[in-house]
């Protein structure tokens, strides 16, 4: 950023300084009729009565996702951007390197008709599609669930196991290892091939190496943000081809930028 670039930065922070200043003396001279703006009291993680989230330090939570109570998340886990994962009445385990895709929910039951206690359970390497709901539920290592699939109370979805896309699964059903269920309700479609089940392990991996690509992007400040576009627009090419810009960061590559402003 030139001279000229840091004289305009600061008349603009005096500029909002002065106006957050104003509007502080205008809302006390105003007094009891002020208006109050609510600001969002999201929590990303959440207490619910003596329990608490307990999440690796290597997983990755959204931060508009909402972690409630007895929940536990595992190694190289990731929680996307609008999930809800509520463990309020009852407890829910997450393993490792499992992927909870956007905008899905995750609920348990205290009990069911039988009286038979119900936490979700989530092994390790599962992906979860995009607004999935699972609910008291057990899914085992490896398994699929597709976006937008429902699994309910008692349900067990067993190692390399599939959950078709839209799919509901009935309560206490019980799907084998390596087989596809699909339907409302959902019912044995075909077996999985060896290849589409190696995939499901592969998509998991996937969505870890994309978890620290998006948990690096979340982590940086406002200023590193900035200053990020700030070097965008000044190395921008016209013709529109790829190019490179100094690291903002210091130690940390040079990213691939397209201009796609002419387009």
């Amino acid at each position: 950023m030139g001279t000229m670039g840091r004289a305009v930065y600061t008349v603009g922070f005096w500029i909002r300084e002065t106006g957050q200043a104003l509007d502080r003396l205008g809302c006390r001279l105003q007094g009891n009729y002020f208006f109050k703006e609510q600001l969002s009291r999201h929590r990303t993680l959440m207490n619910v009565f003596d329990k608490k989230p307990l999440v690796d330090k290597e997983a990755f939570v959204a931060p508009s996702a909402s972690i409630i109570g007895d929940v536990q998340i595992g190694r190289n886990s990731s929680i996307w951007y609008g999930c809800v994962l509520r463990g309020d009445v009852n407890y829910i385990s997450i393993g490792s390197g499992t992927n909870i895709q956007d905008n899905s929910l995750v609920h348990v039951a205290k009990t069911n008709v039988s009286g038979k206690v119900q936490p979700t359970i989530i092994g390790d390497n599962v992906t979860v599609g995009h607004s999935a709901v699972l609910h008291g539920c057990t899914v085992e290592d490896e398994a699929f669930i597709g976006t937008g699939a429902t699994v309910l109370d008692g349900v067990v979805v067993e190692k390399y196991a599939m959950v078709a896309a839209g799919a509901l699964v009935r309560q206490n059903a019980r799907i084998p290892c390596g087989e596809v269920w699909a339907g409302n309700p959902a019912k044995f479609v075909r077996k999985l091939t060896e290849e589409e089940m190696s995939s499901i392990s592969q998509s998991a991996n996937n969505y870890s190496n994309l978890a620290q690509v998006h948990a690096a992007e979340n982590a940086k400040s406002f200023d590193e943000i900035e200053f990020k576009k700030v070097l965008h627009k000044k190395y921008a090419h016209r013709d529109g081809e790829y190019y490179t810009i100094p690291a903002a960061v210091p130690g940390s590559p040079p990213e691939p930028v397209r201009d796609n402003s002419s387009r």
